[in-house]
C-alpha cells in the first residue's frame, strides 16, 4: 500500500542542473525519514543524503557543495536540487523512507529509481 515515485531524472549537460522528487503514497501517519541512494554503472549503490522529521539533514562529503537535499511534509515529498552535474554522477537515483503507518506500524520502502544521465 505504501509506495515511493521518484521523479526528474534525465539526461543533461556537465554543469547542468537537475531536480529529484519523491513523493510517498498511501496509508501514511508519518515519515521519519527520506533519503537518496544512487548506483553508479557497475558500481555499488551509495547513501547520498537524508533529511528526518525533526529537520536533520546530511549529505556526503563528495556532493555536498553541489546536492541540496529538502522536504515538504505536507505534500509528503522529498527532493534532490543537484547543481554542477559532472558526468560521475551518472547513476541511478533511488529513494528510501521509513515510514510509520496509519495502524502506527513501521515500514522501510525503496522507489524504483530514477536514471540520471550527465553527458555531452
Amino acid at each position: 500500500q505504501v509506495q515511493l515515485v521518484e521523479s526528474g531524472g534525465g539526461l543533461v549537460q556537465p554543469g547542468g542542473s537537475l531536480r529529484l522528487s519523491c513523493a510517498a503514497t498511501g496509508s501514511i501517519a508519518g515519515i521519519s525519514l527520506m533519503a537518496w541512494y544512487r548506483q553508479a554503472p557497475g558500481k555499488e549503490r551509495e547513501f547520498v543524503a537524508t533529511d528526518t522529521r525533526d529537520g536533520r539533514k546530511t549529505v556526503i562529503d563528495s556532493v555536498k557543495d553541489r546536492f541540496t537535499i529538502s522536504g515538504d511534509n505536507a505534500k509528503k515529498t522529498v527532493y534532490l536540487q543537484m547543481s554542477s552535474l559532472k558526468p560521475e554522477d551518472t547513476a541511478v537515483y533511488y529513494c528510501n523512507a521509513r515510514v510509520v503507518t496509519t495502524d502506527y506500524s513501521i515500514l522501510e520502502v525503496w522507489g524504483q529509481g530514477t536514471l540520471v544521465t550527465v553527458s555531452s
